[in-house]
């Protein structure tokens, strides 16, 4: 009972007395630090060797118990004192004067402890958010380098507080005060606003450092653990639900400025020696791991690409997770700094070195990039937002017909680079890709033969052989200088009776599988299995194509030919022609160069739209008068063949040793003929390839 009694009179001591003799220690401490000024003789004595360390622990503790000891939301005379006494504007100027030297980290670790450990909401007052600004605009001095872990700290407490309350955000990048206007007279009696501060506080001058400034010159540090804080940061400031913390954040920093122009300076800081094969074989950088991906370097300029490349895989991740007004104004930066600014007068050289470079750098954004906004806007830079029907020589969009043409290049290189780049494009969740390139040509069908109406529509057309045989024997490559078997062997897959259009699945695998004459396989020498080999590709093709697609409201049949206005010369499109007049020169071509052509064609093949599939898969089209398919191409090419391997002796031999080279099993070793022979094994594995595409996909749904 005793001992109990006893615990009441301590407590009712303790919450008597304490306020006072809190007040005063809390004053003491503070005399103590200011004294310091006026008693200290040697300047160079460090900030962490004086006790103004501890006093300001002690005034820190000092605050955190007066909290613990009074109701939620009721402000303590320490508190009050620290307010109205403008003890943080004082700080904050200690703390830029840097002395004594390590003050500034000290008055970091205060602000950060004080706003991390009291509860009760601070940065709304004048004598808060003024000194937190004053601190923030140190980050650019050049005497803050040594703080970075600790301006770090600071950063990451504001954003916390921000993420708590976005209304915070206006105080502190633009000094307002005008919420909570009661609570700041309650307890800044001695500290009212100045008639003239709330106007100026509401529309200060744009400060050279803030907030944001901080933060992206804290991403460049070369400590990783403090960039990826920095960037973490970021990511949460923009990720604001709050439009009017978004706007905030456009309209009162320079956020996009500052981090589209770091972007810029990355890019300009990747050597012009680096090997854009080097570019095109990097693989995929995360921002997150961005250091140790570089720490890997085997080759020059590396540490220059990871440094790009993450710091683009960052923003890529900025713009997907930011709200939707911090993203538009973003991805608006990037386009016109770095796309249109830097990137489309290197695009647009005649220098081949310049061109190559740069497309190999561009496929490696192509690659990095997945925010949906972000990625619209490059498409729309790459291939303009035309959609209607091309005609021969017609270019809108400068930037697009210069890189299809380059797909036809005289350099190799530069060929394979940009075939690389489409393919990468099309692999790319966006619909306007694939309609820019080709679909847009195809919307009226105008490559079939419209034949006069009959009264059976699904019988033969009367001018069936008249048309795709007439111009095959009319062809140059198909006369009689080759065995007949050879002849109906190529000629099989364009049976007359055949509907146009139609076809069983069995019979589309069959045409590609007998284009290619016996005399030229030598899959089946070498133990290889058949197009089932390619089915398992395929059909992962097909599937990442469909999901693409499954958004975009790709109609399930083609569009029936009475609907189709009926035009006067069927074009492919620029792309198409240059597929197709690189595939016709298969045999005359560079092994990689031909993979590359023919990887871009399945890409296409594969995916779902009914005009493509019938375009592309589809062997018995009637094609009308001056129009190729892909499959008509192909029997070209192998009229072609034939002929040639009329003129090579032992050709088979020949090209089962190169077959054998390909395939690692021999040594290679050089011979005449070298690029036909293995034009001949693209051309086998290629029909192979687009029959497991095929028999994947299925029927061609509805009517031709």
């Amino acid at each position: 009972m005793l001992s109990r009694l006893g615990t009441l009179l301590q407590q009712a001591v303790e919450t008597r007395e304490p306020s006072v003799d809190l007040l005063e220690a809390f004053t003491e401490h503070w005399k103590g630090i200011t004294g310091y000024y006026l008693e200290a003789t040697d300047e160079s004595t460090p900030a962490r060797q004086t006790d103004i360390p501890w006093r300001l622990k002690q005034m820190l503790d000092i605050l955190v118990y007066e909290e613990k000891q009074r109701p939620a939301g009721e402000t303590g005379p320490c508190l009050e004192y620290l307010l109205q006494h403008k003890v943080l504007e004082t700080l904050s100027t200690l703390g830029k004067a840097e002395y004594p030297p390590g003050m500034r980290q000290q008055v970091l670790l205060f602000f950060s402890r004080v706003l991390g450990q009291v509860q009760h909401p601070l940065l709304h007052y004048l004598n808060v958010h003024r000194p937190v600004q004053k601190l923030l605009q140190l980050s650019g001095d050049r005497l803050g380098s040594g703080t970075e872990k600790e301006e770090v700290q600071f950063t990451t407490i504001l954003c916390a507080k921000i993420k708590q309350d976005p209304t915070l955000l206006a105080y502190i990048l633009e000094g307002k005060s005008i919420l909570n206007e009661k609570r700041a007279q309650e307890l800044e009696e001695g500290a009212e606003h100045p008639p003239g501060a709330a106007t100026a506080a509401s529309s200060p001058p744009r400060r050279d450092s803030n907030l944001i400034s901080s933060l992206v010159g804290l991403c460049k540090s070369k400590k990783s653990r403090m960039a990826l804080k920095a960037r973490e940061n970021l990511l949460l400031l923009v990720g604001l639900a709050q439009e009017a913390a978004a706007a905030c954040l456009v309209r009162s920093s320079t956020l996009c400025q500052l981090l589209t122009g770091h972007l810029c300076d990355l890019y300009s800081a990747v050597p012009t020696c680096t090997d854009p094969a080097d570019v095109l074989t990097l693989e995929r950088t995360s921002w997150r791991t961005q250091g140790d991906a570089a720490s890997n370097g085997i080759f020059p300029g590396k540490e220059s690409l990871a440094a790009f490349f993450g710091w683009m895989d960052f923003l890529d991740e900025l713009v997907m997770g930011a709200h939707p007004v911090v993203a538009d104004a973003l991805t608006q930066a990037v386009e016109e700094k770095f796309f249109q600014g830097i990137l489309q007068p290197q695009l647009l050289q005649m220098s081949e070195l310049t061109v190559l470079n740069a497309t190999a750098m561009l496929t490696g954004m192509v690659r990095q990039i997945c925010a949906p906004p972000l990625l619209h806007h490059l498409v729309l830079f790459l291939l303009g937002p035309d959609r209607h029907p091309e005609t021969p020589g017609d270019s809108p969009h400068p930037l697009r017909t210069q890189l299809i043409d380059r797909c036809n290049h005289l350099s190799e290189e530069i060929s394979l680079a940009s075939l690389q780049l489409f393919e990468l494009l099309l692999q790319k969740p966006h619909e306007h890709v694939a309609h820019s390139l080709a679909l847009r040509n195809l919307e009226t069908r105008g490559y079939l033969q419209r034949s006069p109406p009959v009264p059976d529509e699904r019988g033969p057309p009367e001018l069936d052989p008249d048309e795709d045989g007439l111009d095959l024997e009319e062809d140059p490559y198909f006369t009689d200088g080759f065995p007949e078997a050879s002849f109906r062997m190529a000629k099989k897959p364009l049976p007359g009776p055949a509907p146009p259009g139609k076809g069983q699945v069995s019979e589309v695998v069959s045409s590609f599988l007998c284009l290619v004459p016996e005399e030229a396989k030598t899959s089946s020498c070498m133990e290889e299995g058949g197009y089932d080999t390619y089915i398992h590709d395929a059909l992962g093709m097909v599937q990442a194509c469909r999901a693409s697609a499954a958004p975009w409201g790709w109609p399930h049949a083609p569009r029936p030919l009475d609907t189709c206005p009926p035009e006067g010369v069927f074009y492919e499109g620029h792309f198409l022609k240059v597929l197709f007049d690189r595939m016709s020169r298969v045999l005359d071509q560079p092994y990689s160069l031909n993979l590359q052509v023919t990887s871009v064609l399945s890409r296409l093949a594969a995916f779902p739209h009914p005009h493509l599939h019938e375009y592309l898969l589809d062997p018995y089209l009637s094609l009308a008068p001056g129009c190729r398919s892909l499959f008509s191409v192909l029997v070209r090419v192998m009229g072609d063949l034939m002929q040639r391997l009329q003129r090579v002796p032992h050709f088979r031999a020949k090209l089962l040793l190169v077959r054998q080279q390909l395939m690692g099993l021999v040594p290679g070793e050089q011979m005449d003929h070298m690029m036909l022979f293995k034009g001949v094994v693209v051309l086998e594995e290629f029909c192979k390839e687009l029959a497991a595409i095929a028999l994947v996909k299925g029927p061609p749904e509805g009517p031709p």
